[in-house]
């Protein structure tokens, strides 16, 4: 199998994600990072290269500079990873596209509804090019979550109910950083940060569309620019409803990431502070635990069962997609382009339906 030349954009090293990106290429043995832009400011930019063992040849502090450098050289990059603040999403996955080079980029897409939409026009052709991170479809057990619906084990979705908690941004004096900056972050607050995440998991399990919502939206912590909880009741396709709680000052969660749904046959929830195990419910009494990695799981793992697999692996697993991706194959599974502008979808209208004391309001398709 080959092995696919990368660079990153933003991440220096000591940076969550940055960090968490890096550590799951690993995993792979797909991927060699080879190439960065890992800080706008030249000092910073060379010691974060040295420090992960970049040539200083391919450490830049202009990312399109770095797009046209990669592009040209007969050993340059083949995927281009974004982990910068959100406001440079865009603009960056915008020069690497136009160079040629495929892109895996951190969620939300954009800061506003509008930047997905003219991007998308002006990338039409490229959306099979682009990879937006959104972690938790990468679980092997969310996947097979998705097989046990898909295959009728749980009968017709009348239910949905997912909830995303944290509490890092409970304390007054907390310092979110970019994130809680409305130019930076974009206005959604834990809408986008975490809470498309949420959303993505409900309509990539389901199956289902979202078609409209009513949402509360606010800022519980007094100082904070942007919201920092939400809770929203969800009407899909099929006549499901549903409802998605986001909170990101829930005192006492550290990333309290929930999804339960509910069939005319059956329930079945997932946790993903214990991954490994999908607990199905039937009327009769009955709840069984299915455990990653048995006989009976359609869904392969990257470990035996035993061996606890969990938010590193999920990324690492995007990343085989994406890997199998550049391969030529195709990878169904993955989100893309589409994905990240319907996370932007869902935040325009949380925040309509906010602003609005909860009116209904549609998730444009």
């Amino acid at each position: 199998m080959n092995t696919w030349p990368v660079g990153m954009i933003g991440g220096a090293p000591g940076s969550f994600m940055g960090d968490v990106h890096r550590r799951a290429l690993a995993l792979t043995g797909r991927f060699s990072l080879v190439a960065g832009c890992l800080s706008r400011h030249a000092g910073t930019a060379q010691k974060a290269g040295l420090a992960l063992g970049l040539d200083p040849a391919r450490t830049y502090t202009d990312c399109t500079q770095m797009a046209r450098a990669e592009a040209a050289r007969p050993d340059g990059i083949a995927l281009a990873i974004i982990v910068t603040p959100n406001d440079m999403h865009l603009p960056v996955a915008a020069a690497f596209l136009e160079a040629g080079i495929p892109v895996l980029c951190e969620k939300p897409l954009a800061l506003t509804l509008d930047q997905a939409r003219h991007f998308t026009e002006r990338f039409i052709t490229k959306g099979h090019d682009m990879v937006v991170a959104y972690t938790y479809s990468g679980y092997a057990m969310v996947r097979e979550a998705r097989r046990l619906v898909h295959d009728g084990t749980l009968g017709t979705i009348r239910n949905i109910q997912v909830e995303y908690l944290q509490d890092w941004l409970g304390d007054a004096d907390s310092d979110g950083g970019w994130r809680l900056d409305p130019r930076t972050g974009g206005a959604g607050g834990c809408l986008g940060d975490i809470g498309t995440h949420a959303f993505h998991l409900a309509e990539f399990v389901s199956g289902l569309r979202c078609e409209v919502l009513s949402a509360r939206v606010s800022r519980l912590v007094p100082r904070h620019a942007v919201p920092d909880d939400a809770q929203i009741q969800l009407r899909f396709s099929d006549n499901a409803v549903g409802s998605l709680w986001v909170s990101q000052v829930a005192t006492g969660s550290g990333n309290a990431l929930r999804l339960r749904l509910f069939g005319e046959k059956a329930g079945l929830e997932w946790n993903q502070e214990q991954p490994d195990t999908l607990i199905v419910s039937t009327a009769d009494g009955r709840t069984t635990h299915i455990a990653r990695g048995g006989s009976a799981v359609g869904t392969p793992s990257l470990l035996p069962r035993g061996h606890p697999e969990g938010y590193l692996e999920a990324f690492a697993r995007l990343y085989a997609d994406t890997a199998y991706l550049l391969d030529g194959h195709d990878a169904p599974l993955l989100p893309r382009l589409a994905d990240g502008v319907r996370g932007q979808e869902f935040i325009e209208a949380a925040l309509t339906s906010g602003t609005q004391y909860g009116a209904w309001v549609s998730v444009r398709a």
